[in-house]
């Protein structure tokens, strides 16, 4: 696709390729004549929570293979800190015959694209870059300073570097936990928990953070990276695994809600259609990695619900080999309810006639996300 100037991500337009000078390449040869190596893969999690290193070994064996005497290599993956030095560079060390600070330098500069947003892009964030040595640290700085507009931010070591980047990811997990925790708590009394939020907002030292399904390959994620490392040092993290339980639990709750509203309203779920609007993890972006709206599907299925779903983004093949999903093509008009799961723009300007159209009689709407700016109907709920 990159070849065909196509981002997979939806992120750039075609013209964003043009007059462009790079290779896209799977050859590991075309890495020879390369000086400055950037790791940039995935780093998840097994069913059991644990970090997976297998995209990260592999690279730096790749790397190990082509490195030559004086080149940098550079990390970006998210990891906990010491992995880059402990688990990583002695790959290369094995796979090339080339020793660390002596035949090459490398650091460790993470990731901090927030996908979807169209004017913190990449130049516009302030860089963490750190490295092996002084010297290299010069180095590393100069190559990113050639594109970053927001300044460099240079750490004492690669551990902290590591260790800033994996802290951010769990600060916003905790923080979306504890909104979350209060909307569980909100809805048993029957409160708006934005306008809760709203409400405490108008101190100028509240963080207003709003409550969601957390998924994704980052805040979904990250946090189990340092829970492992903290049990590996023998300390039981409470907190941050707290904050990761509240989050795993609420496409749970929402489905329960769900299916609560429709037998409160005489409605037999085995006998509901609904329709899910919205199964990327994020709004604006067409990622579906770690989204917690197939957990949301799995939970009305469970309850012989039939489920369409639909989204503006996502990709079609993508979703049925992760998650065994189809994307309906056309939407029918009998719906018993309707759930708005990804807050993309596509969905923030429908209209009651829009609902009404594809309901069967009464419209349930449950806008998990808060996004429409129409609420008259005749049962509306928000998290």
């Amino acid at each position: 696709m990159l070849k065909n100037d196509e981002d997979p991500s939806l992120e750039l337009s075609k013209e964003s390729f043009k007059n462009s000078d790079i290779t896209f390449s799977t050859n590991k040869e075309d890495l020879i004549d390369a000086h400055f190596h950037i790791i940039c893969v995935p780093t998840d999690i097994d069913d059991h929570k644990v970090p997976i290193l297998n995209p990260l070994i592999s690279a730096s064996k790749n790397i190990g293979e082509v490195i030559k005497k004086g080149d940098f290599v550079v990390y970006e993956s998210t990891v906990y800190p010491g992995c880059t030095e402990d688990d990583c560079i002695p790959v290369i060390e094995k796979h090339s015959g080339l020793t660390r600070k002596t035949d090459f330098s490398y650091g460790y500069s993470p990731e901090r694209i927030v996908p979807g947003d169209k004017v913190k892009t990449l130049s516009q964030i302030k860089k963490i870059i750190s490295a092996c040595d002084k010297e290299s640290l010069k180095i590393v700085s100069q190559v990113y300073s050639k594109i970053i507009e927001a300044g460099i931010y240079e750490t004492s070591s690669i551990k902290i570097a590591e260790a800033a980047k994996v802290i951010e990811n769990t600060q916003r997990d905790i923080n979306i936990s504890l909104m979350n925790e209060l909307a569980i708590i909100f809805d048993k009394m029957d409160l708006d928990t934005n306008e809760v939020i709203d409400a405490a907002g108008s101190k100028w030292n509240f963080h207003k953070y709003r409550p969601g399904l957390v998924g994704g390959h980052c805040i979904g994620v990250d946090p189990y990276y340092l829970i492992h490392k903290a049990k590996q040092l023998g300390h039981e993290p409470q907190v941050i695994a707290a904050g990761r339980k509240v989050n795993d639990f609420i496409p749970h709750f929402i489905g329960k809600k769900i299916v609560t509203t429709l037998l409160k309203h005489g409605k037999n779920p085995s006998n509901c259609k609904v329709l899910v609007m919205g199964v990327t993890y994020k709004e604006g972006t067409a990622d579906i990695r770690n989204s917690k709206v197939p957990q949301l599907i799995k939970e009305l299925e469970e309850y012989s619900i039939e489920v369409d779903v639909t989204d503006p983004r996502a990709n079609e093949k993508d979703l049925l080999a992760d998650f065994n999903i189809t994307l309906t093509k056309e939407l029918s008009n009998d719906y018993n309810a309707i759930v708005i799961a990804t807050a993309h723009e596509e969905y923030k300007n429908l209209n009651f006639d829009f609902f009404k159209s594809h309901s069967r009689d009464q419209i349930f709407v449950f806008d998990v996300k808060g996004v429409l700016k129409e609420k008259t109907f005749e049962h509306y709920w928000k998290l």
